[in-house]
């Protein structure tokens, strides 16, 4: 047994500052306490204790092209099968991504972070390389997949058995976005997920070209496109239209905002307080690891002050915290 003495506690889904002694058995919280102590005592003072931080959107084995692509259009370096850093991914070899992968969790640990959300490019031999990568480290990793077989087969019922068979090795699935798939697709891997308990997420309304094309074709915006199938991560939202934002508080979707990237990338600033004044559920991730590292501090810091510049107000910090901590952790079902 361990306990934590003297810190600044960040309690519960309110986050309240308590001074309060934590109990630690087995690795898991089993008391907070006002005196009482057990075990082996760390004192806390002039320290805070908090829950651990959520990366709720990563590519991690974009690891091995840092800052490659840098000043050319999204679409040129992110867009699949071709896009540049889809060509690196197919150029690198195993033992490299790894490596690459190893050091960019480990930079998660050292930060803060305990559970990362990866978006798992080359189907299950992606998911494996993953696997091997982690092995010692202890991080939490949610793992969504994806198969060749979304985009390249036009038969629903190889399309099942891809997503059936790409859910027997991860968490669930992350698709690229609506412009690499069709609508029936989307809600085939929705409805999937659903029936073996794992989580569907997407990329949406990245950028305000998307969303146009989207309306011009559909009628409906990606966000509602998304909404429709059931998606259960939402992953940017940086360009809602519309009804988007109110489709979304209707939903059950949480949204995963990853402003640093939409920075880098010159796609815009995500409407965050927006998103909070119409009751969504807001998670932050550091997205591409091109161009940003996977250092949560980081991610808060620039979304709080982004967001204060873009809306000339005072946001509070302790929402921007959440957002790395209890937000995600009720989104994805797990107790931090």
């Amino acid at each position: 047994m361990i306990t934590i003495k003297n810190a600044k506690v960040l309690c519960r889904e309110a986050m309240e500052v308590q001074k309060l002694n934590i109990i630690i058995q087995d690795n898991e919280i089993v008391e907070l306490t006002p005196r009482g102590t057990k075990g082996r005592v760390i004192d806390g003072q002039n320290c805070v204790a908090a829950p651990a931080l959520i990366n709720s959107h990563v590519h991690i084995g974009d690891s091995v092209a840092k800052d490659v692509g840098d000043g050319e259009p999204i679409e040129k370096i992110v867009k699949p099968p071709d896009g540049i850093k889809h060509r690196i991914l197919g150029e690198t070899s195993s033992e490299e991504m790894r490596n690459s992968m190893r050091n960019s969790m480990k930079e998660m640990l050292q930060t803060g972070t305990t559970t990362f959300v990866d978006f798992r490019e080359g189907g299950v031999e992606g998911i494996e390389i993953l696997e091997n990568a982690s092995k010692n480290i202890p991080i939490r990793k949610i793992v969504l997949g994806r198969h060749a077989a979304f985009q390249e087969s036009k038969d629903l019922n190889e399309i099942k058995e891809a997503a059936t068979e790409i859910l027997n090795h991860c968490d669930g699935i992350g698709l690229s976005g609506f412009g690499e798939i069709k609508d029936e697709v989307a809600e085939l891997i929705v409805e999937t997920c659903d029936e073996i308990g794992k989580i569907s997420a997407i990329h949406v309304a990245e950028y305000f070209k998307l969303q146009s094309e989207s309306l011009n074709i559909h009628g409906k915006t990606e966000i509602q496109r998304a909404v429709d199938a059931g998606f259960k991560l939402l992953i940017h939202m940086t360009e809602p239209m519309d009804n988007d934002l109110e489709t979304v508080g209707m939903s059950n979707a949480t949204v995963v905002s990853c402003p640093r990237s939409n920075g880098a990338l010159s796609v815009g600033i995500p409407p965050i307080k927006a998103m909070l004044d119409h009751g969504l559920n807001v998670a932050l991730g550091t997205d591409n690891m091109m161009f940003n590292s996977p250092n949560m501090f980081s991610e808060m810091q620039y979304s709080l002050k982004v967001t204060r510049g873009f809306y000339k107000t005072h946001i509070d910090p302790l929402e921007i915290f959440k957002m790395a901590t209890v937000n995600p952790a009720n989104a994805l079902g797990i107790e931090t």
